[in-house]
């Protein structure tokens, strides 16, 4: 078995895949929220900045992908307004990993209850 097929996670939303199989790094993400929460907090606030880059660098394929990144942009939004600042910073969202990996399954899963225009 070559290494890329031992360090990909199974795509798409099946009953082996990683998007059904993350409840572990799902606990450890709500877990050290606190710390992100403080550290975007800190990182906004002492530099007030027009713009912010968030990197996932490993990002797999499931729904924790875009969990992260959109606690991130409300705490953000969250800060901005007790601030009283008329607009939140502009984002940009840089998502990596294998080149082999399923990036729609974040999308789609992360999406299904939104409104397609």
């Amino acid at each position: 078995m070559e290494l890329i097929e031992v360090l990909r996670m199974k795509g798409g939303i099946g009953d082996t895949s990683y998007a059904n199989n993350s409840l572990l790094q799902q606990k450890v993400i709500s877990m050290t929220k606190p710390i992100r929460e403080q550290a975007i907090t800190d990182l906004y606030c002492s530099s007030l900045p027009k713009k912010i880059c968030i990197a996932d660098l490993g990002c797999s394929s499931g729904p924790n992908t875009l969990f992260v990144v959109s606690e991130l942009i409300n705490t953000v939004s969250t800060i901005c307004k007790k601030l009283g600042h008329d607009q939140s910073p502009e984002f940009q969202v840089y998502l990596n990993d294998l080149p082999g990996n399923d990036f729609n399954t974040p999308f789609s899963a992360h999406c299904q209850d939104s409104i397609q225009i």
